[in-house]
């Protein structure tokens, strides 16, 4: 009897395991993007009459001014003291942020990297491969749809009844290395539908903050394509995130010389890139970047404040026809020591003042936080 009592309870555990497994994984499922073709964005969306699921949401020259409401607060800056390692794949982490360190060059990366969104059902908007940079469109969670009887009935069917009020957009940057080696890091950008009014009968969508869970868990499976195991790249996540170090401190804007700024009490090798996740976070089109000169090359959409008081900014950031033209800047981080300094520079290299350069330095240090 109690050999049987015993059976039972384990098998009862495995099923426990299992389900929690499946339940896990269920939490992502992007698969039905590649499916739907291209929908057109109507310029006005306070008043969505279409499924809009896989259309261009904001595009990618934005706008900073808005964007700091997207910004969460952060989680303190950790070190680990120990790295977290399989074969030639490591596990970093910098606060709320993760990325992998791979022991091959960004050559050999791109393609299974590239393949890797492309498996997981998203269609690319961007890929660069002299930068690095791959990006999705924006896409449905749709593991976040509920799963009761009329969906599994109906959904089935009609398919495109059904919809979440969030869309999601990643972007992989491929950062090569000195040393032959390559950092990867995946950042995720997300929009919500709200409703605009008391009355509930017009919407519209503004950012929601960025999820580091997600982040990590596309890292973890990616993890997979470049050669470790399920088992493997759960165990490097559970014990990542198990360690925790001392903080260290954040970012804050100053003033030198009349120029805006984000000073960082941290070397160059950390402050580039924390500014990096900063700049693919908050969505700005990055051009170009020139590291041993510590320079980004970026577009930015100053905003309309005339547009902004009539439509409102997000339904100029939904607009096919963005009112302003973006312009190019470059954001410089130069350091002396254990300390930092980023700046917004004009296109030609010199020191920008404008109201914009004020807009970039404040959205980047508020990541920074």
């Amino acid at each position: 009897m109690t050999q049987t009592t015993a059976r039972l309870s384990l098998i009862g555990l495995a099923v426990a395991l299992s389900a929690c497994s499946v339940i896990e994984e269920s939490k992502i499922d992007y698969k039905s993007a590649k499916k739907a073709s291209t929908l057109e964005v109507p310029p006005d969306l306070t008043q969505l009459t279409k499924d809009t699921r896989y259309s261009a949401a904001p595009d990618s020259s934005v706008s900073a001014v808005a964007l700091q409401a997207a910004n969460q607060t952060q989680v303190p800056t950790v070190e680990r003291a120990a790295p977290l390692k399989v074969g030639d794949v490591e596990i970093l982490r910098d606060g709320n942020k993760r990325w992998l360190l791979i022991n091959r060059p960004a050559e050999q990366l791109w393609e299974p990297t590239r393949e890797f969104w492309l498996d997981h059902g998203f269609n690319l908007s961007q890929e660069k491969p002299d930068l690095g940079i791959i990006e999705t469109d924006w896409a449905e969670n749709r593991a976040k749809l509920p799963q009761d009887i009329i969906r599994a009935t109906l959904g089935k069917v009609f398919d495109s009844l059904y919809s979440t009020s969030e869309r999601d957009r990643f972007r992989t940057r491929l950062e090569r290395r000195a040393d032959g080696k390559t950092e990867i890091f995946i950042t995720h950008r997300g929009m919500e539908e709200v409703y605009s009014n008391t009355n509930k009968d017009a919407t519209v969508w503004q950012p929601r903050a960025a999820d580091p869970e997600l982040e990590t868990e596309f890292l973890r499976r990616l993890m997979i394509k470049l050669g470790t195991t399920e088992e493997q790249s759960r165990a490097l996540v559970a014990a990542d995130q198990a360690t925790a170090v001392q903080a260290a401190p954040a970012g804050k804007i100053v003033t030198i010389n009349g120029q805006p700024a984000v000073q960082l009490d941290e070397p160059f090798d950390r402050a580039w890139r924390r500014v990096g996740v900063a700049l693919d976070r908050t969505g700005f089109t990055v051009e170009d970047r020139n590291r041993s000169e510590g320079l980004y090359y970026v577009r930015y959409v100053a905003p309309n404040p005339d547009m902004e008081t009539k439509k409102g900014w997000f339904s100029n950031l939904f607009s096919s026809k963005p009112e302003n033209k973006p312009g190019q800047y470059q954001i410089a981080v130069r350091s002396a020591g254990n300390q930092s300094t980023v700046t917004v520079l004009d296109a030609k290299g010199q020191p920008e003042t404008t109201q914009a350069a004020q807009r970039i330095v404040r959205v980047i240090a508020d990541d920074l936080k």
